[in-house]
């Protein structure tokens, strides 16, 4: 098990740029799979990007070409850099955390979890 706490969420205008930060807990970080997944409000939890354990990335459609999500496992932190922000981006954002070698895209896969932190981006 790892714990993971999320910050660098905020109110942000649109065209802006936000950072989160996922710190770690653990000495096996670098093993770990991980990701950023988002909810808004009714709406279900999604995958925002993942990472491997290799450094391998994926990216939702909608975030491709903005968002750039990166790990310092000598930090043992996840970020995710998030540029031309809309109003869309709006919710609350999650780490997560998986013991595999492939990130995973369903949530279902992930057994760590952030307590999440919001953006918020007005028009």
């Amino acid at each position: 098990q790892v714990q993971l706490v999320e910050s660098g969420g905020g109110l942000v205008q649109a065209g802006g740029s936000l950072r989160l930060s996922c710190a770690a807990a653990g000495r096996t970080f670098s093993s770990y799979s991980l990701a950023w997944f988002r909810q808004a409000p009714g709406k279900e939890r999604d995958l925002v990007a993942a990472i491997s354990s290799g450094g391998s990335t994926y990216y939702a459609d909608s975030v491709k070409g903005r968002f750039t999500i990166s790990r310092d496992n000598a930090k043992n932190t996840l970020y995710l850099q998030m540029n031309s922000l809309k109003p869309e981006d709006t919710a609350v954002y999650y780490c997560a955390a998986v013991r595999t070698y492939f990130y995973r895209r369903r949530s279902s896969e992930y057994d760590n979890w952030g307590q999440g932190t919001q953006v918020t981006v007005s028009a």
